[in-house]
């Protein structure tokens, strides 16, 4: 994974590969969660508390670049949607601009020389930020039914999410960096 210490482009396959394996991990892993809580009773609410699409689409961004995270975060919400009706139809194009937004600013911060904790927080706000924006422009401007409460809701339910975010995708950054040195 030299791609992570050093700056060097990336091939077209492998951002293509990296796409791909961030839209598999995107979809399965709200499946599995969805899965998780029906059995505790909880229904979705693991999903919305754990955020599990964000994690690989971000981690995409700084290990394969925007174009590869970009395309992951559009493409993985219309996939999960499609194998489970999850995000509801009327949340899907907020959700997959947001995952799109994280994508490609993670991508755009990969080589960026500032602790990867900052990062990761920099691409949430800046995704939490554009959702929060379309959500408006689809409620005022559009008729969405999608009320403008659920930026401030969403964002409370998935705290633990955002949390598990800072902190877990820094270190698998830094194993890999790890590894990529020895």
């Amino acid at each position: 994974m030299t791609t992570i210490t050093k700056k060097q482009k990336l091939s077209v396959k492998k951002q293509t590969a990296g796409a791909i394996i961030a839209i598999i991990f995107a979809a399965a892993l709200p499946q599995i969660f969805h899965v998780l809580g029906a059995q505790a009773g909880v229904g979705n609410a693991l999903g919305n508390i754990l955020l599990p699409m964000h994690l690989p689409v971000i981690l995409t961004g700084f290990l394969a670049g925007p174009f590869a995270a970009g395309a992951a975060g559009l493409i993985s919400p219309l996939l999960s949607y499609g194998l489970s009706g999850m995000p509801a139809a009327a949340l899907l194009p907020f959700m997959m601009i947001e995952l799109a937004v994280y994508g490609i600013c993670a991508g755009i911060l990969r080589d960026v020389h500032i602790p990867d904790t900052l990062k990761v927080l920099i691409v949430q706000i800046a995704g939490r930020t554009v959702r929060a924006g379309a959500i408006l422009i689809g409620f005022y401007g559009l008729n969405s039914v999608i009320r403008p409460e659920i930026i401030i809701t969403s964002i409370k339910t998935g705290l633990i999410g955002i949390a598990l975010q800072i902190i877990i995708i820094p270190l698998v950054i830094y194993r890999l960096r790890k590894a990529d040195n020895e």
